[in-house]
């Protein structure tokens, strides 16, 4: 570690979350005395900086891309101006408002080299400074004093074990109570900062001479036990014996069970938890399911939107004439209802016209109210990932977006900012893809809505439920309560399609052999675990030269000689073999070259690439350590900050696959891929083929899948809350 003293001059970058990267003008250091007197960057998180702030800072220096050398900043203390000219400099900065340089040019005069000091030790020596008003003496010391605080602050808890950006964060949160809540509780910090993980908190906590059964870690660890398990299984709340179970693997310690139970009531006392029965869900849960019911039993008992005898019979007639379009019954009643009901859903399974609908409501909800200007303030398209906006947006030819985008989700806080304090104008959303909906997000959604909005959902019930906890478009439907049309007609391919079939047959538990290798749209070939890879990569080879949009190769799980990352590895020399004309980076133990099929892992808002986004690499520059991805026109250059990013698509999950539709669809399935064999993922990884379905694998596997209606069942409490707010 380095050292270097200055003063900022210039602000180049400011994130919400306090990174910074800064002009700086070196007076001493201990590295190279040619760095003295020379303007260097420096970069990290800080709390309440200016410009003409005298710091002392430790780290390292670097190099970045695009600025350069700098000086990558760990820790940093203000240093006390004691000069005419920093002391000047210092309080004309932007910490202290109402103060320019003719004010800080009297406070020298008057209190000389000294001054803060003095201001410290007695705020009225200020009152000697004729120029200054009351308020200009308690702005400087209010400020020099919460600038004492949070130097000595910041350096307490780097000293504690915490990194700048979480000291920042940290003191940014609680300001001069900082230490109190530390030393009251450290885990505090867990339940309101969700950027400071448990594991962190703990680790520090421990280093620091706490118990291992201090009740405060045992709450905390209880409440973070219900997030992993939500995390892995989906669910929304618990059992105190699966609770108890797990608890001793996260915190790596048996506590009794009266212990347990003592420190469960006390959380369910503070409301941390919430419980129900025998239930116990944690309150940003029990919070988010009680918002989705209030929310939507208003719009549900809201009185119906009335028109004309006829009206909207006439409407779809004329429509149907002007696009060459031909509705059935089941169509129609979903289109008016959309037109009456202040909340719909709308389910079906593939090829029943589900987005045909959505296309068809929009058209004449803009012909029926004469909307002359552009949709967007009215009318708004949605959907969970950005590949299924996409695809929507593509389908229809209006504008759609993610919830993350309509809601402008800021990365760095993790907050949106479309919110209950600042909602959409919105009169009408649409959200495609529900099933891909989870309970938090849809609270959200709600909230950044006016009470009046009227809201239609669109998905497939049956198909894999959302990645985060909740099964919003299931628990909404059982209930048995709002408006719901079921599409049953099939459109999207002929009424004899192998793959639709199929796809009907698996969500009702069947196996038809009979529907396969019977015609060229659904084919599967046999092969065990050691020789799958081998058949894999010839029939890869057939689509080698096919555009990388049309053909998708999908598997259920990530490891074994078959799982996801080997077979991509594998795949890449058959697709994008190595070559001396193609730059290749190393990146986590896997190649990437120029050419390479990539799938986007991470949302990334500011680039307009989202999670589930497949690009092309189309530049790797290994001197700058830099990956540019094409996706679908979006240029996107990732460093080696973001390089955790994106991986391998030639092969990807059915999970990631969700909101997509590829002409060729190829799934290899084996009984070695074991619990990651069950109804709903096999049929989501169906319906993803548009034309044609390859399997590959063993037929008892494929059974096993169909067969296991078990694996995927969440616990949730959405459904029985709503049934209890109607009884």
């Amino acid at each position: 570690m380095s050292n270097i003293v200055g003063s900022v001059t210039r602000t180049i970058f400011k994130s919400d979350n306090d990174y910074y990267v800064l002009v700086f003008k070196v007076k001493e250091n201990d590295v190279n005395k040619e760095y003295n007197g020379k303007f260097i960057n420096v970069t990290g998180y800080f709390y309440d900086i200016d410009e003409n702030i005298d710091l002392s800072l430790t780290g390292e220096f670097g190099k970045h891309s695009r600025y350069g050398e700098q000086f990558n900043v760990s820790s940093y203390q203000k240093v006390i101006p004691e000069d005419k000219n920093s002391i000047v400099a210092f309080f004309s900065s932007g910490l202290f408002k109402g103060i320019g340089e003719a004010k800080a040019l009297k406070i020298y005069e008057q209190l000389g080299d000294e001054a803060i000091d003095l201001i410290k030790k007695d705020k009225n020596v200020l009152r000697e400074v004729k120029s200054l008003s009351e308020k200009n003496i308690l702005t400087i010391s209010k400020k020099i004093q919460e600038l004492d605080n949070s130097t000595d602050t910041l350096l307490s808890l780097t000293e504690l074990g915490f990194n700048s950006n979480d000291a920042t964060m940290i003191y940014k949160n609680y300001k001069e109570k900082t230490i109190e809540v530390i030393n009251n509780d450290i885990y505090t910090l867990f339940y309101d900062l969700e950027k400071i993980s448990f594991q962190k908190i703990d680790r520090i906590a421990l280093k620091n001479k706490f118990s291992k059964n201090d009740e405060r870690r045992i709450r905390a660890g209880i409440v973070n036990t219900m997030r992993i398990l939500g995390s892995e299984k989906g669910d929304t709340y618990f059992f105190e014996e699966e609770i108890y179970k797990y608890l001793k693997i996260i915190i790596n310690y048996e506590t009794t069970y009266d212990d347990f139970l003592e420190n469960l009531n006390i959380l369910v006392n503070n409301l941390r938890i919430v419980k129900i029965d025998l239930k116990y869900q944690l309150m940003e849960y029990f919070e988010a399911d009680s918002n989705i019911v209030k929310r939507l039993t208003y719009l549900n008992n809201k009185e119906d939107i009335t028109y004309k005898k006829d009206y909207l019979d006439r409407k779809i007639s004329e429509f149907e004439k002007t696009s060459n379009i031909i509705y059935d019954e089941n169509q129609k009643e979903a289109i008016k209802k959309a037109f009456i009901k202040n909340f719909l859903i709308i389910t079906g399974g593939p090829g029943t016209g589900k987005t045909t609908i959505i296309k068809s409501i929009v058209s004449m909800y803009r012909d029926i109210f004469n909307l002359k200007y552009d949709l967007d303030d009215e009318v708004v398209l949605l959907a969970p990932t950005g590949r299924a906006s996409k695809r929507i947006m593509e389908a229809t030819t209006y504008k759609a977006s993610t919830i993350h985008r309509f809601l402008k989700w800021n990365k760095d806080t993790n907050k949106f900012q479309v919110n209950e304090y600042n909602k959409s104008n919105a009169k009408l959303v649409i959200i495609d893809e529900v099933s891909m909906l989870d309970t938090i997000l849809f609270s959200s959604l709600l909230n950044g809505l006016k009470y009046d909005t009227r809201i239609i959902l669109v998905g497939d019930s049956n198909q894999l439920p959302s990645v985060l906890p909740g099964e919003v478009l299931k628990d909404l439907i059982d209930s048995e309560v709002f408006s719901l049309v079921k599409l049953k007609n099939l459109y999207r391919q002929s009424d004899d399609s192998s793959i639709i079939n199929l796809a009907y047959d698996v969500n009702n538990g069947e196996v038809n052999y009979d529907l396969f290798n019977q015609n060229q749209d659904l084919v599967f070939y046999k092969a065990d675990s050691d020789t799958l890879r081998e058949k894999l990569i010839l029939i890869a080879k057939d689509y080698k030269n096919v555009d990388y949009h049309d053909f998708q190769i999908m598997a259920p799980m990530y490891k074994t000689l078959n799982g996801i990352n080997n077979l991509n590895q594998i795949l890449q020399e058959v697709f994008n073999p190595k070559s001396s004309k193609k730059e290749e980076i190393e990146i986590y133990d896997v190649i990437y070259r120029v050419g390479d099929k990539v799938l986007q892992l991470m949302n990334m808002p500011d680039d307009n690439v989202y999670n589930g986004d497949i690009g092309i690499i189309i530049k790797i520059d290994t001197i700058k350590k830099e990956v540019t991805i094409d996706y679908d026109g979006n240029i996107v250059t990732f460093t080696k900050a973001t390089f955790g990013n994106f991986t391998l698509g030639y092969v990807i999950s059915i999970h990631k696959s969700q909101g997509s539709e590829f002409k060729t669809v190829l799934i290899p399935i084996l009984k070695e891929y074991g619990r990651m064999l069950y109804r709903k993922l096999v049929y989501t990884g169906i319906t993803r083929s548009k034309q044609r379905l390859i399997l590959i694998g063993e037929a008892e596997a494929f059974q096993k899948g169909v067969l296991n209606n078990n694996n995927n069942e969440r616990k949730t409490d959405l459904c029985e809350k709503i049934k209890q707010r109607y009884s």
